[in-house]
């Protein structure tokens, strides 16, 4: 007589020692086989290879994870600059308040420095916004809205006094040298602030100086300066002749950042040097001057 076939065996040896009856298994994953000791080849695989599509699921999930540690970074970068100012953003402060270690941060930048130029350009990409928004109620291509941008950029700078203090107040890393800085122009703040500049130059009431009023020893480095704001000008479809954006333009254009930015520098910082009960007529007069020198009524201040 035949003998009762033997059931399949399981996937796996399995000794009589450890064997578990049928009704109290219970699931698990199949198990990678070992090749057993003194067995020919390698042991057989299990399963079908992986498909494509699953290597591309994972792959997308790990570049969302990536994404979402990122944003995580950023988000705790400018947490520690608004509390605490620009020296408290540092790796270790961030890999702390997230709980992984500081090398860890290395897979997302290779240094502090490469970490606070981008929150830099978050920081500027903000303040570009909220400028943007000041100017919306201005007509288009008049020069109200280049006043409307100095007013908006002394209100962002005295709300947000550790966000300008790393954008506009911070020593120069190699990640904002002169090349990088050329570069800004078209960053949201820059541009607004070029083309509101552009719609002045445009307009038929401005004066504007002669090549004469500039040093000699700066007309080089001006001429240059002048070439890369006619690019980017043109580039935005702002259409200057060169007979208005002369090298004496330039310089102009050059004087009146510097006061503008000088000006809010000392009021965030409190170095003005006499008390002021009222500092908002002091900004309100300095526009008034800087108007008067470019040849337009005060009134559009």
């Amino acid at each position: 007589m035949d003998r009762p076939s033997s059931p399949p065996p399981r996937s796996g040896p399995v000794s009589a020692s450890n064997a578990v009856p049928e009704s109290n298994a219970v699931p698990a994953q199949d198990p990678q086989p070992s090749n057993p000791a003194g067995s020919a080849g390698p042991a057989p695989r299990t399963g079908a290879a992986p498909h494509r599509g699953g290597r591309d699921q994972a792959g997308r999930r790990r570049a969302r994870e990536r994404a979402a540690t990122d944003r995580d970074i950023r988000q705790t970068a400018r947490t520690l600059l608004v509390e605490h100012g620009p020296e408290a953003v540092t790796l270790r402060a961030i890999a702390r308040e997230l709980g992984i270690t500081a090398p860890a941060l290395y897979r997302y930048y290779g240094s502090r420095d490469d970490l606070l130029e981008h929150l830099r350009a978050d920081v500027v990409a903000d303040l570009g916004e909220a400028l943007a928004g000041e100017i919306a109620g201005h007509e288009a291509g008049g020069p109200r809205r280049l006043f409307a941008i100095c007013r908006g950029f002394r209100q962002w700078a005295l709300a947000h006094i550790n966000e300008f203090t790393l954008v506009f107040a911070s020593g120069a890393t190699a990640a904002t040298s002169s090349t990088a800085k050329l570069q800004q122009l078209t960053e949201p703040f820059g541009r607004l602030f070029l083309l509101a500049a552009g719609d002045v130059l445009l307009a038929d009431e401005a004066a504007l100086p002669s090549d004469d009023v500039v040093p000699a020893e700066l007309r080089d480095d001006l001429a240059g300066y002048r070439d890369a704001l006619l690019a980017v000008l043109a580039g935005a479809g702002i259409d200057v002749p060169p007979q208005r954006l002369t090298v004496g333009t330039t310089y102009l254009m050059m004087q009146f950042w510097a006061r503008l930015y000088g000006h809010v520098t000392l009021e965030v910082f409190g170095n003005y040097p006499i008390p002021l009960a009222k500092p908002d007529a002091l900004f309100d007069a300095l526009l008034a001057d800087l108007a008067r020198e470019i040849g337009l009524d005060t009134t559009v201040t």
